[in-house]
């Protein structure tokens, strides 16, 4: 009984997000669901990005929290479609959140969609919420074992990021073996190592994030499948003070 009642959950999730993805493609709105633990830098990254992105480029933000609505302030600065969403007790954003937070949002005026999950490593790798993309964000302060000890996010992300490397000389973290664990887990998989400090590897980031939208406007004109998760590079600009967007 106690497993058919999980299954029940589970499958009322996936029904939700199925409709949440549903609702994203006929707005041609491209979404990546950030996972990445307490600390590892994801508000950080998400303001980095925000402020770099190409003044044409419509973007919003859901945060997922379990008590504040900090990171949501912070975001708000730089952004001017941001939902926070506190979970209480719950450990990872699941799809009737973001179906709630969806409400709130303007979808005819959004290209880009980021969702920034609760901190951590685990709970919210189970859960479809309707993106078209998951990026798993390790950082070098959290130790080079963390790929291996988590290996359901490596295999499920579509990008990964290894964040805080302007830290490598300050801490005890091995990239080769970080590497090392991640290509075993998936090969061929695409790392983008990044520092919101020095900007190293920011384009990049940006860059997969603007071909992902790129690739969902050309297979919605086309009637092609819109869930994607990798995209073609392209140019943006350097920040600006005015990250209105």
């Amino acid at each position: 009984m106690k497993i058919q009642i999980v299954e029940n959950v589970l499958k009322l999730n996936d029904e939700v997000a199925a409709a949440n993805r549903a609702r994203l493609a006929q707005g041609r709105v491209f979404t990546v669901d950030l996972m990445g633990a307490p600390g590892a830098g994801k508000t950080a990254l998400l303001e980095a990005t925000l402020k770099r992105l190409p003044a044409s480029t419509r973007a919003a933000v859901i945060v997922g929290d379990l008590a504040t609505a900090r990171d949501g302030q912070r975001l708000q600065a730089c952004c001017r479609q941001v939902v926070q969403v506190n979970t209480g007790k719950t450990c990872h954003l699941e799809a009737h959140h973001v179906a709630r937070a969806l409400q709130r949002l303007n979808l005819d005026r959004i290209d880009l969609l980021i969702i920034e999950n609760v901190g951590n490593l685990i709970c919210p790798v189970g859960f479809d919420l309707g993106q078209g993309a998951k990026v798993g964000l390790f950082s070098v302060t959290e130790g080079d074992d963390k790929a291996a000890k988590h290996p359901f996010l490596v295999r499920e992300s579509d990008l990964l990021v290894l964040n805080k490397v302007d830290l490598l000389p300050y801490v005890k973290f091995d990239s080769g073996v970080f590497r090392r664990d991640v290509a075993r887990l998936r090969p061929h998989a695409r790392l983008i190592e990044t520092s919101v400090t020095t900007g190293q590897g920011l384009d990049l980031w940006i860059n997969w994030l603007l071909g992902c939208c790129a690739t969902l406007r050309t297979r919605g004109r086309s009637g092609g499948p819109v869930a994607i998760g990798r995209g073609r590079p392209r140019k943006t600009r350097p920040a600006r003070k005015d990250a209105a967007l």
